[in-house]
């Protein structure tokens, strides 16, 4: 019984580190992100930390618009770095996880 114990402590340290690898990598995963029209880009890490805005000029003379774009571009660019990161996450807890009866439908 300790045995089985031990070698799932041990596994859970080890998906730990894993986890804080794969938080690590994805410091270095970028997303493009680009309005509709293509006026504004985002550059985001899959951690969602921006890394760069891009605007044209024409943009500059409608602040509202501007403003428009940038929140929507932001939250676009937000969810794709959001969804990289959980997918990747989970497919690293999943590895790490015992085989339990009814858990794995809980990392698709």
């Amino acid at each position: 019984m300790f045995g089985d114990m031990m070698g799932m402590m041990g596994k859970l340290k080890e998906t730990r580190a894993k986890v804080e690898a794969t938080k690590k990598r994805l410091d270095t995963v970028s997303l493009n992100e680009k309005s509709a029209d293509g006026s504004v880009s985002v550059t985001i890490t899959a951690n969602r930390e921006i890394k760069s805005i891009e605007i044209e000029d024409a943009l500059l003379e409608d602040k509202e618009q501007l403003e428009d774009y940038l929140v929507i571009t932001l939250n676009k660019a937000i969810a794709q770095a959001t969804g990289v990161q959980e997918a990747e996450l989970a497919a690293v807890a999943k590895e790490g996880m015992p085989n339990i009866p009814g858990m794995d439908s809980l990392f698709k």
